[in-house]
């Protein structure tokens, strides 16, 4: 998928931090990882990390990707893990951005509340909501009092949604990232 002026790293974008993990009910999946990821210029990376035992250590070893990524989590953020937890808690601790997506389908259901609560309640700095897919309807996602950014296309036919919602994902990736940077994770 093909957005026209993407926003990214070689045009001098300045990231408010090193990159943006893709969350959704049930996991994100690789395809729409890059089709957010094209969407805003970032890499996307590959979901190794959805399936490590170890998020803290998933984490450890994005400290060391160049900054513009995107992580799409394969794994349901709020899955219990083999060691007590889950993703949410290592996301809350290392206070990494995330971008919670959900289908058309969930986006008038309790899953955008629940993971929303869910994610707010932890501290994860939430970037935002983004609903993938048709029918957007603005006025009932602005009534629901959740911090929804906007729709992403499922193909190439709306330019002026891809780049709102561009423009208001990395407005609120600014601010969701200064209003955290007192926060540092604790083995810092």
């Amino acid at each position: 998928m093909t957005f026209t002026q993407p926003i990214g790293p070689s045009e001098g974008i300045s990231w408010p931090s090193a990159g943006v993990v893709l969350v959704a009910p049930g996991g994100a999946s690789s395809a729409e990882g890059q089709q957010l990821a094209g969407l805003l210029g970032l890499r996307s990376l590959s979901d190794a990390a959805g399936r490590a035992a170890d998020p803290n250590a998933a984490l450890t070893a994005l400290q060391t990707e160049p900054s513009g990524w995107l992580l799409p989590l394969s794994v349901d953020p709020a899955a219990e893990l083999a060691q007590p937890g889950c993703w949410v808690d290592a996301l809350a601790a290392w206070r990494q951005p995330v971008v919670l997506q959900l289908q058309a389908a969930q986006a008038t259901a309790g899953p955008a509340r629940a993971y929303a609560a869910l994610l707010e309640a932890a501290q994860v700095p939430l970037v935002g909501l983004v609903q993938l897919g048709e029918p957007w309807q603005p006025q009932r996602r602005r009534a629901d009092g959740l911090p929804w950014l906007g729709w992403l296309p499922a193909a190439d036919r709306d330019p002026e949604a891809a780049a709102a919602l561009r423009l208001a994902l990395i407005t609120r990736w600014r601010f969701s990232s200064a209003r955290g940077a007192g926060h540092v994770h604790p083995a810092a």
